[in-house]
């Protein structure tokens, strides 16, 4: 016997996504952030949580390093990896979302197949990509987490940009330039995009 024989969801009998929206006073949706390690995803989407916090709509963000430590934890950084780890996050984007939770995902989901596999769990007309566009000369520079140092000396293997392929999105919704934009021109314009699509 399969062990799926003995699961029996029980989704259909629990609050719907609706009426939780509607208690929240918002759709929920899931931004999907990607883009090269220093780009940005993560600082603006601090900052976009705060402003959607402070203009009254509920979100979470879910953060690559963040993730890592938790669900995440028992896992490398091969391509067969990041995509276990996007399949993990989201179906958690997904239980947020049927919870009403509008989430920020902050991952650098490299390749296009990865961010077409996480669209397909949360459905296409709730999965909205962000694409934060900085070149890899401007990650580098700016080098944060000490990564690329590392990856360039060879201490890390299969490091996106260097060792490993970044597919940049080619339709997503919104496009930001980290190396044109301020965190805060950036927020605006993430904001704006929520207020058309999240507001009831």
């Amino acid at each position: 016997m399969a062990i799926v024989d003995n699961i029996h969801p029980i989704f259909d009998r629990l609050i719907s996504r609706e009426d939780r929206e509607k208690r929240l006073g918002q759709k929920s949706k899931v931004l999907w952030l990607t883009g090269l390690s220093g780009s940005g995803k993560s600082t603006i989407a601090q900052a976009l949580e705060r402003k959607m916090y402070n203009e009254g709509f509920f979100a979470q963000v879910l953060d690559g390093d963040n993730i890592r430590t938790g669900i995440g934890q028992n896992l490398t950084f091969s391509l067969e990896d990041r995509r276990e780890n996007v399949r993990r996050i989201a179906e958690v984007a997904k239980l947020y979302m049927n919870s009403g939770i509008i989430t920020l995902n902050s991952f650098i989901s490299p390749t296009k197949d990865i961010r077409a596999f996480a669209r397909d769990i949360v459905g296409s007309d709730d999965f909205i990509e962000i694409y934060v566009n900085a070149p890899v000369e401007v990650c580098e520079e700016r080098d944060v987490k000490g990564l690329y140092k590392k990856a360039r000396a060879g201490e890390i293997k299969g490091f996106t940009g260097i060792d490993s392929p970044y597919e940049a999105p080619e339709n997503p919704a919104i496009e930001i330039k980290t190396n044109e934009t301020t965190v805060d021109e950036a927020v605006d314009i993430i904001f704006e995009f929520v207020k058309e699509h999240c507001a009831l």
